[in-house]
């Protein structure tokens, strides 16, 4: 327990160092744009390309489930089951803990690479906060392109759908682009939104930290990525439950 209380208080100074004023407008900002091509821009291919074929699997499933019920469910709910499970869960959550894998293991890896050898230290004695140099940028990007990997992947999750439903034929096309344009609750989209904001900041801070605080060699730079992913899918799995009782409820 005491561990932990420590682990969280030290996270948190961590994140005092990363929201003081950067120094250097130019040099920052230019940073900001690398910082959204590596964690944002190099992601687009791999969500578009799960969320297609998760889109066709949960249709199909729909499609499935509804077909055997007891009671008759029209073909339009298939497509409207689809879009409310990608916008509530599967865009937001599923796809935010494989970025957790993917953009997390990047940013630990290269902070405690940089820890290890030895450039964190020069840029201390040059007098820059590196924790603000550093991760701020990452933090900016990730809060900024993730809203737009989750709107591709529900995107890509529908027109999934779609394509299934033309090539298996299990139900109309006009059937599913009625579901699709039947109005959901605003709250819904708050809700999705301010999720993977959340999720957005955790994936950019925790592993920067555990990155920034690694000790030893590369051995240790390994093993220092594989816990910043481990516990950063803990925290967003429980920061979903948070979120959902407090928002939905």
């Amino acid at each position: 327990m005491l561990k932990l209380l420590g682990f969280i208080g030290a996270y948190f100074i961590f994140l005092g160092k990363v929201f003081k004023k950067p120094q250097g407008f130019k040099v920052f900002w230019k940073l900001v744009m690398r910082e959204i091509y590596d964690l944002g821009m190099s992601s687009v291919g791999l969500v578009a390309f799960i969320s297609l074929f998760m889109g066709a699997v949960t249709a199909i499933q729909m499609a499935q489930n509804f077909q055997g019920a007891d009671i008759p469910v029209p073909d339009y709910y298939i497509s409207y089951a689809t879009k409310m499970v990608l916008i509530l869960e599967f865009s937001p959550t599923i796809i935010s803990l494989i970025l957790a894998g993917k953009v997390g293991s990047y940013i630990a890896s290269s902070i405690g690479t940089m820890r290890v050898t030895e450039q964190i230290d020069a840029l201390d004695v040059m007098g820059i906060n590196a924790p603000s140099f550093l991760v701020q940028p990452k933090i900016i990007a990730a809060v900024f392109f993730n809203p737009i990997l989750i709107m591709i992947s529900i995107g890509m999750g529908l027109v999934g759908g779609y394509l299934i439903g033309e090539a298996t034929q299990m139900w109309s096309t006009s059937d599913y682009v009625i579901g699709l344009q039947m109005p959901m609750a605003g709250k819904m989209f708050i809700y999705t939104f301010v999720k993977t904001i959340v999720f957005a900041f955790i994936i950019a801070t925790l592993p920067a930290y555990y990155g920034y605080y690694v000790k030893g060699g590369s051995l240790e730079v390994g093993r220092s990525s594989t816990s910043a992913v481990v516990w950063t899918s803990v925290i967003i799995i429980i920061m979903n439950l948070i979120l959902t009782q407090t928002i939905l409820s």
